[in-house]
């Protein structure tokens, strides 16, 4: 009986964790279900293929971010609740050749901390912003947040469902961000049920920031099933209905064309 050899993959397409994980903090803080640890782990693949991990400043906010205070054996920082990116700011000035990396949540990044996103954003800061939404105020336990969703999962302080009529419309930030960014940024929304998606386009927003190209951020719609009170087929079918809302792209400000 022959057996036939295939090809394997590059070690970072099999291993189970990324090389830049500390692994004395494992296994993580986070809930189950959460969509933070798939994101982590991709941003990690991502910077162990671009091998920046000892040039790197991950700077984390207030809020589920928090979690990931001990998850990579790089420079990290807490900041004070959505003051992360002016932080990322400051160290980028200080250190232009860093790598640096701001970690923040939907609450963190669309509400409390949407003056410094927007203002990143129009100095083209040379800085990557990656904000996780689950549509929620998930660490202190399911409020409404900017972009809660109608006709989504209830939350704490909507029950009843958000309306328009009552609380506004929801926030589509990537989209808001595309008007007022400089040519040649970066901006984009993944997810997390396409990780190999996702760390192709953290390597090309990080890469953006390492060729000294201004502004990179991604929006990745998220998982929160402890607070969506929903079981793991609920939790597929609701992220699929979430991106008819907030659709995934990639795109460089000035050109046409979508990069997804």
């Amino acid at each position: 009986m022959s057996t036939t050899k295939t090809k394997q993959p590059k070690t970072t397409d099999t291993a189970p964790f990324p090389k830049c994980y500390k692994t004395s903090s494992k296994p993580h803080n986070f809930c189950p279900g959460c969509g933070h640890p798939i994101v982590l782990n991709e941003l990690g693949f991502a910077i162990d293929n671009l091998k920046i991990q000892n040039s790197t400043a991950f700077l984390i906010d207030i809020g589920c971010s928090l979690l990931a205070w001990d998850y990579f054996d790089v420079d990290t920082s807490q900041t004070h609740h959505g003051r992360t990116i002016p932080v990322a700011t400051g160290f980028k000035r200080g250190k232009p050749d860093a790598s640096v990396i701001a970690y923040l949540g939907d609450g963190g990044g669309y509400a409390i901390g949407m003056q410094h996103l927007i203002h990143a954003t129009l100095r083209n800061d040379n800085i990557t912003v990656i904000i996780v939404n689950n549509l929620n105020y998930a660490m202190t336990g399911g409020q409404m947040a900017p972009t809660t969703l109608e006709k989504q999962p209830p939350t704490t302080t909507a029950p009843f469902d958000r309306t328009e009529e009552e609380y506004g419309q929801h926030l589509s930030a990537p989209e808001m961000l595309s008007t007022i960014a400089a040519e040649g940024a970066f901006i984009a929304r993944m997810s997390v049920d396409n990780p190999i998606q996702l760390r192709q386009t953290f390597e090309k927003a990080l890469t953006h920031q390492k060729e000294k190209k201004g502004f990179s951020f991604i929006e990745v719609l998220s998982y929160c099933p402890i607070n969506w009170k929903t079981n793991a087929k609920e939790t597929l079918s609701w992220l699929t209905k979430i991106k008819k809302d907030y659709p995934i792209f990639a795109k460089t400000i000035g050109k046409e064309t979508n990069e997804e």
